[in-house]
């Protein structure tokens, strides 16, 4: 089994905030692997490293033995970001939004695909909306959805499922589960320990940017 990603020795600084300390992690192909630790841990700034939208001060970042920063388009391309934050053109419906992330990614005629992401998702219904017509939780189903529509192979959810109701939980898990079974790598960062233990084979703690336990979820 390859390597997944690789993260060595990662500082990053903001001012005289030092957000990770000289983090080290490998992730295997096929792991479903957890990323926890109290607010101000680190863990968003890693993954911001992960997905080339910070510039680390020191260390190295692979993505399927693609250097973040020397080869960020390959990189990118095999790695799929769902980020906290609700972030969403306000201009384009659902299927237009999918349809537009697919083009980022050189995809054309990915329809069939992008059906079937909003049918695990439940928003089939939803096709057609205008994005600012959503609630909350449906907008969080399309930024899952938008990670998804280039078919990466590495996956990372930074805390999916904060604020969002319990059926769409449910239908998350079991859609990023079947992935996972099928050969995507998933990375999670969770507030919500329960899931961590029942979804994550291994558990990376960090703690004021370093990790401070690394072992299997049991």
């Amino acid at each position: 089994m390859g390597v997944a990603v690789s993260i060595q020795q990662v500082v990053k600084t903001f001012g005289s905030l030092r957000a990770l300390d000289g983090v080290s992690l490998e992730i295997a192909e096929g792991e479903f692997f957890g990323l926890l630790g109290p607010n101000g841990a680190g863990k968003t700034t890693l993954i911001s490293c992960l997905a080339g939208l910070v510039r680390p001060d020191s260390g190295r970042l692979n993505v399927m033995d693609c250097d973040v920063l020397a080869d960020y388009r390959e990189a990118r391309r095999r790695l799929g970001v769902v980020p906290q934050e609700l972030v969403f053109d306000p201009f384009f419906s659902v299927r237009e939004t999918l349809r537009i992330q697919s083009g980022y990614f050189g995809l054309r005629k990915n329809d069939d695909w992008i059906d079937e992401i909003l049918e695990n998702l439940d928003l089939t219904g939803k096709a057609d909306t205008n994005m600012r017509r959503l609630s909350g939780g449906m907008k969080r189903r399309v930024l899952v959805a938008q990670a998804l529509v280039h078919k990466p192979p590495v996956i990372v959810l930074d805390e999916p499922t904060a604020g969002v109701d319990v059926e769409l939980r449910q239908g998350l898990w079991q859609f990023v589960q079947r992935l996972n079974r099928e050969g995507h790598t998933v990375i999670l960062t969770t507030h919500y320990l329960e899931e961590a233990e029942a979804l994550c084979g291994r558990i990376a703690m960090l703690k004021q940017g370093r990790i401070v336990a690394l072992d299997t979820t049991s």
